[in-house]
């Protein structure tokens, strides 16, 4: 008996196999799962469904357990060393520890107990469904045109916003400032707004202001003509006479001295440099990006950073997502990488398990997209095998157990009880209250956010987002 009733409107791309032999149970999982938008083949025995397997795209099998002549068992088994990108669901109503087990061992990836609820069912789908489209995001790379926009690689919402205002800043004059932590990208937003706009042809100069000596910033960014200064024996031009017709890309803009922060404003405004020893303005056509990862408003109320200059290179400002808010853009970058790094080392790309693919989600990537890449290069580095597993990550990336033996999860009552104690003492605000109980609960988790959430009972994103209103404890 074969059915795939193809009236419905799909709205998951997946397709799921369902294998029992008791019709009713067969018609009840269709139902449901057509209901709920899922392309849903069924067959009542295991020879018919792996014709189906072998002829058919198939995402996900749920199969009963114990069946005429073949077994889910053995059909779970003939996937897993067949088919190792097919998820597999198991039914029972003979429910075991050893049954369970075997399941398990046989590559079952979720195993559902008879009788069972239409949401139990779906509940564990779905969950399944999440595992698949993040292994494909990992294996395959994301299909989508908008996934690589110029070296830069994501689908995220946050990473279409930036794409829109690349596309604006491109084909304008218009200084563009671009803000964001530090390995989220900023120097690749900066190439992708001139390689995507009508300087193109024209150079483009990157200049890093926090590796420049201060007695050289003036030399360097405008040139300087012979005899200009002791051990000028020649003329040399600047990074603005290079970079002329093109564009100049001012990273780490907040290292730039005062001193010479009125004079880029000058060329900003007048459209021309003056080289050291020279009298003449020499008249230079470039478009000037620049990149910080400090809050600039914040030095210009330190009398740090000069506020003319400030607005402006603040005409279109492009603020580039950390990896924590880019929804799963790390699936497909982990697959960038593991691509390119792979290629270049002569090695077979690496396959991310459920484990692994998890790890990669709910880390915080402080160090963001540089971050990961580097840690994708490492493991491919060191690791000899084509599976990568949690024990192939770095330790601060692994559950473990502190050298005195007591996991630190057991310890919450005894953290919350010494923290609550300011709190019943306090007569402070409710802000300056939370701001410190935050504080507290971080450094008795040594600055573990994800532990630190969980005794909170808030989620990583709460606590990355309270983190941001109160300054004074983001140094964790």
């Amino acid at each position: 008996m074969l059915k795939n009733k193809n009236s419905a409107k799909f709205k998951y791309n997946e397709t799921i196999l369902v294998v029992d032999d008791a019709v009713n149970t067969l018609e009840v999982i269709q139902r449901n799962l057509l209901s709920t938008g899922f392309n849903t083949i069924t067959t009542d025995n295991v020879p018919d469904a792996i014709k189906l397997i072998e002829s058919n795209h198939i995402d996900l099998v749920i199969t009963d357990y114990k069946m005429p002549r073949i077994s889910g068992l053995d059909l779970a088994r003939h996937i897993k060393e067949n088919f190792q990108d097919i998820e597999v669901i198991m039914i029972t109503g003979y429910a075991t520890v050893e049954g369970a087990v075997s399941a398990i061992k046989e590559g079952v990836q979720e195993y559902l107990t008879k009788p069972f609820t239409d949401e139990e069912l779906l509940s564990i789908v779905e969950k399944s469904v999440v595992r698949i489209r993040n292994r494909k995001k990992v294996s395959e790379g994301d299909s989508k045109n908008s996934d690589r926009f110029f070296g830069l690689i994501g689908t995220s919402t946050a990473m279409q916003s930036v794409y829109k205002s690349i596309s604006k800043a491109a084909n304008n004059v218009a200084t563009v400032l671009i803000t964001g932590e530090s390995g989220t990208g900023k120097e690749l937003v900066a190439r992708a707004i001139h390689y995507s706009g009508f300087r193109s042809a024209a150079p483009f100069i990157a200049v890093n202001c926090a590796a420049i000596p201060e007695n050289l910033f003036e030399s360097e960014l405008f040139g300087h003509i012979k005899g200009a200064f002791t051990g000028a024996t020649e003329s040399r031009a600047g990074f603005f006479q290079t970079a002329d017709g093109g564009t100049i890309f001012l990273d780490e803009i907040s290292e730039l001295p005062f001193s010479t922060q009125a004079k880029l404003l000058r060329v900003l405004q007048e459209k021309e440099i003056n080289m050291l020893g020279q009298k003449r303005p020499q008249k230079v056509n470039v478009k000037v990006i620049a990149a910080t990862n400090k809050n600039l408003q914040t030095l210009v109320n330190q009398k740090l950073f000069r506020a003319d200059l400030f607005y402006r290179l603040n005409v279109i400002i492009i603020d580039v997502p950390p990896l924590s808010k880019r929804e799963n853009d790390v699936f497909t970058l982990a697959h960038a990488f593991s691509e390119k790094i792979a290629k270049e080392l002569g090695k077979p790309i690496p396959y991310f398990n459920d484990q692994t693919l998890s790890v990669l989600k709910n880390y915080e990537w402080p160090g963001n997209v540089r971050e990961l890449e580097n840690l994708i290069e490492r493991i491919i580095i060191m690791c000899d095998k084509n599976k990568i597993e949690i024990c192939d990550f770095p330790s601060h990336m692994r559950f473990s157990l502190p050298p005195n033996g007591h996991n630190q999860e057991n310890d919450y009552d005894f953290i919350i009880d010494d923290c609550d104690k300011t709190k019943r003492k306090s007569d402070k605000t409710l802000n300056e209250i939370e701001q410190e109980y935050i504080e507290k609960i971080l450094k008795k988790t040594n600055g573990n956010k994800t532990l630190a959430a969980s005794i909170l009972k808030i989620d990583r994103k709460t606590l990355r987002e309270k983190l941001e209103k109160y300054k004074e404890i983001n140094k964790y």
